[in-house]
């Protein structure tokens, strides 16, 4: 298994010879506005992609786990060949990206089977309270395969009840988290924050825990530095890697 961190929650997945792209958000440097209502508002994206996007258009599945533009954008939307097969977090999902003209559209969220990959739909919660309605649904996956670890790509949540779920039903090896404890200007992080990473790894001592989503949009403000003095302060760095863009960490 090979995991290439490209931008923000975007991914390339290696996965029993299958490549999946995960989240395309594959706008230029600055070519959206900030987003609403938070710190920090200067536009997004706020760095380049790190390998040349030609090199993300050949995917042989593409999931997107919730309709957010930094995770779905419109550049995504206008290059991306629209026969590749596609898979969204539920039907209506479903519905809005083959309005953008994608024809082979369908939802991964009662599972499903890519060949012997199998592809499991996990729930999770965009933050708290009213902020947290505001956001929406929003979803995970995780894949298996006999020759592979198991992998748990927990999209954006944060450590909630769904998340604990995931990892007792599938036991991960490696899990996937988007973190920069992005925020608003009140409430709470809508991604997960050092408290959040602690709560994971108390969950899946195991597991080697992937720390994505970082220093990429305007509004998450927990830097990959921050979050390595955290861990090395909790003694818990082996068990936590945090990519730098365009790296790849294989398995």
């Amino acid at each position: 298994m090979d995991i290439q961190q490209i931008r923000n929650a975007t991914l390339v997945v290696n996965y029993a010879n299958q490549v999946f792209l995960i989240d395309p958000f594959l706008g230029e440097k600055g070519s959206l506005p900030p987003f609403g209502e938070t710190p920090n508002a200067v536009p997004n994206p706020l760095v380049d992609l790190p390998v040349d996007v030609s090199t993300l258009l050949d995917p042989d599945a593409i999931f997107v786990t919730h309709l957010h533009a930094d995770h779905f954008d419109e550049t995504a939307k206008e290059i991306l060949p629209k026969q590749i097969p596609l898979y969204a977090q539920n039907q209506a999902d479903a519905a809005t990206i083959r309005e953008a003209g994608f024809t082979n559209v369908s939802s991964f969220e009662n599972g499903l089977a890519l060949g012997d990959i199998r592809v499991y739909h996990t729930s999770g919660r965009h933050g708290v309270g009213e902020i947290g309605q505001r956001m929406g649904t929003v979803s995970g996956l995780v894949l298996t395969h006999p020759d592979e670890p198991t992998l748990y790509i927990a999209g954006d949540t944060i450590w909630c009840e769904e998340v604990e779920t995931a990892i007792e039903q599938h036991a991960p090896d490696i899990i996937i988290v988007n973190s920069g404890a992005a925020q608003f200007l009140t409430g709470e992080p809508i991604t997960m924050s050092q408290r959040d990473l602690l709560a994971v790894h108390q969950a899946a001592a195991e597991a080697t825990i992937i720390v994505s989503h970082l220093e990429s949009v305007n509004h998450c403000l927990l830097r990959r530095d921050m979050i390595a003095d955290f861990l090395a302060a909790h003694h818990l760095s082996a068990h936590f890697l945090i990519p730098d863009d365009g790296e790849t960490i294989s398995f």
